[in-house]
């Protein structure tokens, strides 16, 4: 799913207008049948609702969800705020005040001078239609206060398309004390950019998105460099495994990975690895760590490494199909050394994480000699222990964009919408997962998978999407069956079987 900057979806309801044809009020109705459909499924009409509707298209939107929440025989209380300086509703939030001024509804106030607000109670319900995406500058003045009582109130607030104060994009500026704090957001055709800071997420509240019904052809031949990966993006470049098959056609991870102490690391991804498909996985680790291999990874090769308890050098050999490197491997001169051997002879394609990163980030130079495509996955600290502490998501998302394109590699940043950096300038967030994935060796079990999806001949990039999507989907089931407490690294890899089944369903 295509993901559009705020000026971009302007384009993209002419453009509609144009391919349909249909007219601009027709399709803010399109909108409010939408936005109307989806509160009269969780609000029921016995609630008191009190709609805020702005002098914009946001607003205009409110105005006909009123009236058509009206029709379907709710009661809400409807303020029109028509209080800018040069008093002006833009053309379609004009037309539906007077389609509700038609209806005779007796609970329809505009607002141009003082508001008295009413007694709102934390059982109440408001609609947020004060302004959309296209809001220019921070709001300020009576907004300001009206956003206040919004947020004081303690009322289950639903917000359209993006809650008021809050930008598309960029919002340095953004507080609670200027932008609206909605527990549920219904977004129109696409999220917005910034929905997936976490910044920002104290003010979206749970996001649904509303299909409106722009064009195809709109959406098709427009560019953006955001995407949000869909289970119909992974099902689509999901292979099928045909029926004569022999584990070589599947590929030959070598995981270079653990050390004295932290042989789990190493367990969890080789387990991973072979779990997601794999042919076979030889894992390159410490001599003290046969027996724990050997006992709880039997399906997997022990590669000895020369050092007792540390990893002195990493095998180059073309027997492999592709190469992880780093979980639980440790950080030290040898381990930088033998990476820095690595990336000079290696051809095959590689995946780094964990401990591999903590080394680029003691020896930066080693960026500059990734083969093209790696792939390093990164959690947050490990980011900015490789460049620089950063302020939000909104900077973390721009550099990963830039190296990502400087280095010619991928950048797999881990979080709750972990996006992957593609050499060609996109950034693809992640649709699944849950806040139990916030556990120890999880990022090794992605490891895992992404690793055995290199061996078995995936490109580059669809590994890392697809891997951070399927990844996804074992946390999402694991937590569905049990709870987000109870999921473990373990459980991920348990319930890839069923992350696996659940996509290749959806395949024609």
């Amino acid at each position: 799913m295509k993901i559009f900057a705020t000026q971009v979806t302007k384009l993209l309801d002419h453009l509609t207008m144009e391919y349909e044809p249909i007219a601009s009020i027709d399709l803010m109705e399109r909108a409010a049948q939408a936005i109307t459909d989806e509160i009269c499924q969780i609000v029921s009409p016995s609630r008191n609702i009190y709609i805020f509707a702005g002098p914009g298209n946001n607003g205009g939107d409110a105005l006909a969800t009123a009236r058509l929440l009206i029709n379907r025989g709710y009661t809400p209380s409807v303020y029109i705020f028509n209080t800018l300086p040069e008093h002006r509703l833009s053309n379609d939030c004009e037309q539906n005040k007077k389609r509700l001024n038609q209806m005779g509804y007796p609970h329809f106030f505009e607002i141009n001078n003082q508001f008295a607000p009413p007694a709102i109670h934390p059982d109440d319900i408001i609609i947020d239609g004060l302004f959309g995406a296209g809001l220019k500058k921070p709001l300020s003045g009576g907004f300001i206060s009206l956003v206040r009582y919004i947020n004081e109130s303690k009322a289950f607030v639903i917000s359209i398309d993006i809650p008021s104060g809050l930008f598309g994009e960029s919002n340095p500026s953004a507080t609670t004390d200027n932008t609206v704090k909605a527990q549920l957001t219904l977004t129109l055709q696409t999220p917005k950019l910034s929905f997936f800071f976490a910044e920002n997420s104290k003010f979206i509240g749970k996001v649904k998105v509303l299909d409106i019904g722009i064009h195809h052809r709109a959406i098709e031949q427009t560019d953006t460099p955001y995407y949000l990966t869909t289970e119909s993006d992974v099902a689509r470049n999901l292979r099928r495994r045909p029926k004569f098959s022999d584990k070589r056609d599947y590929g030959h991870l070598l995981l270079a990975a653990g050390q004295y102490t932290m042989m789990g690391a190493a367990v969890l991804s080789a387990k991973a690895a072979l779990h997601s498909g794999a042919g076979l996985v030889s894992v390159h680790a410490p001599q003290c760590a046969n027996l724990i291999l050997q006992t709880a990874v039997p399906e997997a090769l022990f590669s000895p490494d020369k050092g007792e308890k540390h990893i002195e050098e990493i095998p180059v050999h073309q027997r492999y199909s592709a190469i992880a490197v780093g979980p639980g491997m440790g950080c030290n001169e040898t381990s930088i050394a033998a990476i820095m051997h690595l990336v000079k002879e290696c051809r095959q394609p590689l995946v780094f994480d964990a401990d591999a990163l903590n080394c680029i980030a003691q020896e930066p130079e080693l960026l500059r000699y990734l083969p093209p495509r790696t792939i390093l996955t990164p959690h947050i600290r490990e980011l900015e222990r490789m460049v620089q502490p950063m302020l939000n998501d909104e900077e973390r998302i721009k550099c990963i964009a830039n190296i990502a394109a400087k280095y010619d590699i991928i950048i797999v940043l881990k979080g709750a919408h972990t996006a992957v950096a593609l050499p060609n300038g996109s950034i693809h967030f992640n649709s699944t997962g849950n806040p139990g994935m916030a556990t120890a060796g999880s990022g090794d079990v992605l490891t895992g998978i992404i690793g055995a999806l290199l061996a078995q001949g995936y490109p580059p990039e669809d590994a890392a999407i697809i891997g951070v999507y399927l990844h996804g989907v074992a946390g999402d089931i694991a937590a569905q069956e049990s709870s987000e407490e109870f999921v473990t690294a373990g459980e991920i890899i348990a319930h890839l079987g069923l992350a696996f089944k659940q996509i290749k369903a959806q395949q024609k």
